[in-house]
C-alpha cells in the first residue's frame, strides 16, 4: 500500500509540472486519453496519449469494427506493472524514465544527456487515392528539441512506412547519438523471428527461430554493399511460426543502403519492441540548430494469412509505389561476361552483337573491362575509375559498338562500378584525397578496390560525370549495369570536418547522384548489381528498375536463393540470367530464370542446334507470359526448403491466366513429384486447362492440353506437372478453359 501511495504521489507531483509548464500537455481533468486510429484496409495502428502526454503505441494487427473500441485494448491486457509508463512509447527516448533500448539518445548544447518527449499535435492528411499520412509532433518541455514522427498509410497494399524529423533550437549544437526511424511495440504470447545471413554467392540464407527476452541485433557496419552479410529485411511471427497460408506476421525491411541497425527486445512484460533505423556504429551526428535530420523510412506490412499474403502486399505496393518503372516492361539480354571476361576486343564483340540478334533478346551488355589506357583494365587489379575506353580493345570507342548494335536491330548496355577506384589508377594518382582511407593507417583492399569518398561534393561530380558522359557521348545507350564490389575500411574523409558523419554522408552523397541521374535520364533501366544482393532495399530501388540477387547462377541454388528473395520482392525486380554455372540442361537453367526478368550469359556459338532452338523459343514464349510473371500475384506452392519440388506460381489480377514453375531439386534415385501440388490465388468456380510451354526440340510433353479442371479441384486437389529424373523442369501456362 505505501508503495502505491509514493508511485501516486509522483505521477501526481509530475503531472502538476507538467501542465504548469507546457499548455499542450493533456488537462488531468480530461479523463478520456486521445486514440489516434491509423486503419487502412485490413489493418490497424493505434497511438494513444494519456493524460501525461505521452505517446503509446497501444494496438497493431487487423482491424476493428468499431473505431471507437481500440480505447479499450490496454485493459484487456494484465500483465506485470509497467514502472517506467514507457515501455509501450512511441517513439521511446533516454535519460528519464525509460529502462529499456531507446529510439533515439541525445546530448543537449548544455551537456544534458536527458529527453522527454510529450504529445503537441498531429495531422491526417490525403496524400493521394490510397494513401494518407499522419503526422505526430513531440516536444521536450524542457529544452526546445522536437521530434515529428511521419506514418504514410498505403491503405489497399495494408503497407506502412514511418520515419522521423528531428529538429532543436538549442543555443548551441546537440549531439545524436541514436536516431532511430521507428519505434514499434507487440502484443503477443510469443514471437518469431525469421531473418536472413550470407556473403558472396550464398545471399538470403535463412534461419527461424522463437525471440527471448533481451536484445537481438540484426546490423551492417560495411559502408557499402551493407546487406553482404546480414540483410536488413525480416520477419517476425506472432504467437507461433507463420506458415504460408496460415498465422499472423509482419514483414519489416529499412529503406536506407548504407549501414543499418534493428533491435528486437522482449522485454520484461513479454511484448516486442522494434526499434529500427541507421546504424547509429561511429556515427554520432552533431545537429545545429534549426537544422532537420531526416531519418530513412521503415517500411513494415501485417497479414493474418500467412507469408503468403504479407508478401503479395509488399510486391503489390512496390509495383504501384516505390520499384522504379513497376508497372512498365524489363529488357531480354545477353552479358558477355562469361564468353570473354576481361578478354575482348571490337571483332569478338561485333560477333556477340550478331548473336544477341541470333539469341532473340533486346539488348548487348558489355561488362567490365572495357575502359582504361595507362593502366589497362585487363583483369580487377589495376583501372577502375578510369573510364575512358580502352584504346587498343576499343580503338573506335563505345559510339560503334552502340552504331552496331543499332544496325543488328539489339540495344546496347554497359557496365559501371562509379563508386569504386583501384589503387594502380590515373584517379588515384591525380585525386588521392578522393578516396576513403586513413594516412596513417596501411591501405587495405576488398577485391583490389578502394571506395570513393563520396561524402565530397566534387566525387559526387565525378560519378554523375561517369554516367552523364556515357549518355552524352551515346545517346542511344539503353541500359547501365551499376556495380558495388568494395566495403568500406579505414572510413575516412580527407574533407569531411566530423568524420563522425561519414558513413551518413556517404550515403547522402550517392543518393544525390542517383536524384540527378534520375532527374535527367528519368527512365533508362538500371540494374543494381553490388556483387550479388550485396545492395537490395527499396531507397535503392526507387532509382534501379531491377537487382542482381546473386553472383552465384547455379540454376539449382537459383530456386533457393530467388525463393527466400520472392518474400519481399517483386519478380519483375529479380535480375535472373541463364549461365554456365552447374550441370544442369540449357532447359533447367533457362526455366528457373524465367521467374523474374530474363538474360543470358552465354557463349552462343557453343550452342548446338536444339539448344539455340529451345533459347529462341523460350524467349519467344517469355515475351507472351512475362506480363503475368512481372505483374501476377505470386503463390509459393512447394518450398525447396521442406521437399525435392519447388514450384512457384503467378497468376493474373482477372484470375484468368497463369504461369506454373516446377523443378526437381533433388537427383536421387526415383525422385519426382510423387503428389499432386495444389494451387492457389484460382477462382474455385472457373475451368481452367494446362499447357506445357518450353519443350525442349525433339521431345514431346505428357501432359493432357485437353483436359480442364475447375479452380476449386486444383486447390482442393491440385495438378501433378510429372516431374521425374528425366524431366526436372516444367513450366505450364494455365488460361481459363472458355
Amino acid at each position: 500500500m505505501k508503495y502505491n501511495l509514493r508511485s501516486t504521489l509522483f505521477r501526481l507531483l509530475l503531472l502538476i509540472a507538467l501542465v504548469s509548464g507546457s499548455s499542450w500537455v493533456l488537462k488531468a481533468k480530461d479523463k478520456k486519453p486521445l486514440v489516434i486510429p491509423l486503419e487502412s484496409k485490413n489493418n490497424a495502428l493505434a497511438l494513444q496519449v494519456n493524460a501525461n502526454g505521452d505517446l503509446a503505441m497501444i494496438y497493431f494487427g487487423k482491424k476493428l469494427a468499431d473505431v471507437n473500441e481500440y480505447a479499450a485494448v490496454p485493459g484487456a491486457y494484465k500483465q506485470t506493472s509497467d514502472y517506467t509508463g514507457e515501455l509501450n512509447a512511441a517513439y521511446s527516448s533516454s535519460g528519464s524514465r525509460n529502462l529499456v533500448e531507446p529510439a533515439i539518445t541525445v546530448t543537449h548544447a548544455d551537456g544534458d544527456n536527458s529527453l522527454a518527449l510529450k504529445y503537441v499535435n498531429h495531422t491526417l492528411t490525403d496524400v493521394k487515392a490510397g494513401v494518407k499520412l499522419l503526422k505526430v509532433q513531440l516536444k521536450d518541455p524542457a529544452y526546445p528539441f522536437e521530434v515529428t514522427l511521419y506514418y504514410q498509410v498505403f491503405t489497399n497494399e495494408d503497407v506502412i512506412e514511418q520515419w522521423s524529423e528531428i529538429r532543436h533550437q538549442e543555443k548551441g549544437n546537440v549531439v545524436l547519438h541514436k536516431f532511430a526511424s521507428a519505434n514499434l511495440h507487440l502484443k503477443g504470447k510469443e514471437f518469431w523471428l525469421k531473418q536472413y545471413h550470407g556473403d558472396w554467392a550464398k545471399e538470403m540464407q535463412p534461419e527461424e527461430a522463437k525471440l527471448t527476452h533481451g536484445i537481438k541485433t540484426l546490423d551492417s557496419k560495411l559502408g557499402t554493399r551493407a546487406n553482404l552479410f546480414q540483410p536488413s529485411v525480416f520477419m517476425i511471427s506472432m504467437d507461433k511460426p507463420a506458415t504460408e497460408d496460415e498465422g499472423s506476421v509482419l514483414y519489416g525491411a529499412l529503406e536506407y543502403s548504407g549501414n543499418f541497425r534493428v533491435d528486437l527486445e522482449v522485454d520484461y512484460q513479454d511484448n516486442l519492441r522494434i526499434i529500427a533505423g541507421i546504424n547509429n556504429y561511429a556515427s554520432p551526428y552533431t545537429l545545429k540548430a534549426n537544422e532537420v535530420f531526416t531519418t530513412p523510412a521503415f517500411l513494415y506490412t501485417f497479414s493474418d494469412q500467412g507469408k503468403g499474403a504479407a508478401s503479395r502486399k509488399l510486391q503489390n505496393w512496390a509495383r504501384d509505389y516505390k520499384l522504379l518503372d513497376g508497372k512498365g516492361n524489363r529488357l531480354t539480354l545477353l552479358n558477355n561476361w562469361e564468353a570473354t571476361y576481361f578478354d575482348f576486343n571490337e571483332s569478338k564483340l561485333a560477333e556477340l552483337l550478331k548473336d544477341t540478334k541470333r539469341l532473340g533478346v533486346d539488348l548487348f551488355l558489355l561488362d567490365d573491362g572495357w575502359f582504361a589506357n595507362k593502366y589497362p583494365r585487363n583483369g580487377d587489379t589495376q583501372g577502375l575509375g578510369d573510364w575512358a575506353e580502352n584504346k587498343q580493345k576499343l580503338p573506335n570507342g563505345i559510339s560503334s559498338l552502340v552504331k552496331e548494335a543499332k544496325n543488328n536491330e539489339v540495344k546496347f548496355g554497359i557496365w559501371i562500378e562509379p563508386e569504386m577506384v583501384s589503387p594502380k589508377s590515373e584517379l588515384y594518382e591525380k585525386h588521392p584525397d578522393w578516396v576513403v582511407k586513413e594516412d596513417k593507417r596501411e591501405e587495405y583492399y576488398f577485391r583490389n578496390q578502394l571506395v570513393l569518398d563520396l561524402s565530397n561534393a566534387k566525387v559526387q561530380d565525378f560519378v554523375y560525370g561517369v554516367v552523364d558522359g556515357l549518355f552524352t557521348k551515346n545517346p542511344d545507350l539503353a541500359y547501365i549495369k551499376w556495380d558495388c564490389n568494395a566495403v568500406i575500411y579505414n572510413a575516412h574523409s580527407a574533407t569531411l570536418k566530423n568524420q563522425s558523419h561519414f558513413y551518413i554522408e556517404y550515403m547522402r552523397g550517392l543518393y544525390k547522384v542517383l536524384e540527378r541521374i534520375r532527374k535527367k535520364y528519368p527512365t533508362v533501366p538500371m540494374m543494381l548489381c553490388s556483387g550479388g544482393g550485396g545492395r537490395v532495399d527499396y531507397a535503392a530501388l526507387q532509382y534501379f528498375t531491377e537487382y542482381w540477387p546473386s553472383d552465384n547462377t547455379d540454376p539449382v541454388e537459383r530456386i533457393f536463393i530467388q525463393w527466400e528473395y520472392s518474400y519481399f520482392y517483386p519478380a519483375i525486380s529479380s535480375s535472373n540470367h541463364v549461365t554456365d554455372w552447374g550441370k544442369q540442361p540449357i532447359k533447367f537453367r533457362t526455366d528457373v530464370a524465367m521467374m523474374g526478368k530474363l538474360g543470358f550469359d552465354i557463349v552462343v556459338s557453343k550452342l548446338g542446334e536444339h539448344e539455340l532452338q529451345f533459347c529462341k523459343d523460350a524467349i519467344s514464349t517469355y515475351n507472351k507470359l512475362k506480363p503475368v510473371i512481372y505483374q501476377g500475384d505470386q503463390y509459393r506452392l512447394a518450398n525447396p526448403k521442406e521437399g525435392n519440388v519447388a514450384a512457384m506460381l503467378y497468376v493474373d489480377k482477372e484470375k484468368a491466366k497463369g504461369v506454373l514453375f516446377n523443378y526437381l531439386v533433388s537427383s536421387r534415385y526415383d525422385e519426382g513429384s510423387k503428389l499432386p501440388i495444389k494451387l492457389k490465388g484460382l477462382d474455385p468456380s472457373k475451368k481452367y486447362k494446362f499447357k506445357e510451354v518450353n519443350v525442349y526440340p525433339g521431345t514431346s510433353s505428357s501432359i493432357d492440353e485437353g483436359a480442364v479442371y475447375s479452380g476449386d479441384f486444383l486447390m482442393k486437389i491440385g495438378f501433378n506437372p510429372q516431374l521425374s529424373l528425366s524431366r526436372t523442369s516444367v513450366v505450364l501456362q494455365i488460361e481459363e478453359a472458355r
